[in-house]
């Protein structure tokens, strides 16, 4: 008589049941990954602001006049790039599912705030007003 060898039944549905549990407690991490993304990538959007607000003050340092970085004009406020400047200088665009709101009060400084593409995370970006720097919020917003 000739052995068998492989899988009872039995076997086969316990490791069907132990996939399943594994499955049931992984799927709500990877549920909420967008979320997590999307709070990841305003906060990345507010380092690479800050990050250009002080490269392009560094160069104004240098020169004192309007400068160009990275192929980018950049026009000063006070030292620090302005807000229409500022969003190229950091190679922010609305492509990358972000949204740019300049302020409706007429004069400096102008508030640039900069929404992800669900509105529920956003910073701003105030102007430079002599002598101090630019004010960069931090992210505010739900799940951010």
């Amino acid at each position: 008589m000739k052995k068998q060898s492989g899988f009872t039944l039995i076997e086969l549905v316990m490791v069907i049941v132990i996939l399943g549990i594994l499955a049931a407690t992984a799927l709500p991490k990877f549920a909420d990954l967008s979320t997590r993304a999307e709070g990841a990538s305003i906060a990345g959007a507010r380092g690479a602001v800050s990050s250009a607000a002080a490269i392009a003050h560094a160069a104004y340092l240098i020169d004192n006049t309007t400068s160009v970085i990275e192929g980018t004009p950049v026009t000063y406020q006070n030292g620090y790039p302005n807000a229409a400047t500022i969003v190229n200088l950091a190679g922010l665009n609305v492509g990358a599912g972000l949204d740019f709101q300049g302020s409706t009060v007429p004069g400096p400084p102008v508030v640039l705030t900069i929404t992800n593409g669900s509105g529920t995370c956003s910073f701003t970006y105030t102007e430079a007003v002599a002598p101090a720097a630019p004010v960069i919020s931090a992210v505010l917003g739900t799940g951010c």
